[in-house]
């Protein structure tokens, strides 16, 4: 098993705009659950800590194998939502990892 973690640091003047970026990355990956072949577990969190330095969304994902990965990182729904969420982001941090 891979697992596959991304959090994102989101964009926004003000709180309103914040969250309404949280929505959206949120609404978007929650809406790939059960439409891509290999992706086992999908779960997105929004952070509660207030911490200064957390990230605002994480994104958490479970794939039978690598290539199931690799398969997800180019299927058509996963790039229309990555097309859709341009600009949305400040920062991202990806970690991948095998599992046995």
């Amino acid at each position: 098993m891979i697992k596959h973690i991304v959090m994102w640091r989101v964009r926004g003047d003000t709180e309103p705009e914040r969250h309404d970026n949280i929505e959206r990355v949120c609404s978007g990956f929650n809406a790939l659950k059960g439409k891509i072949p290999g992706l086992v577990h999908l779960e997105v969190g929004v952070d509660v800590s207030g911490i200064d330095y957390a990230c605002d969304v994480v994104l958490y994902t479970q794939f039978e194998r690598a290539e199931d990965l690799a398969a997800y990182a180019t299927h058509p729904l996963h790039e229309q939502l990555k097309k859709e969420l341009d600009g949305v982001r400040t920062a991202r941090h990806q970690v991948d990892y095998v599992v046995n």
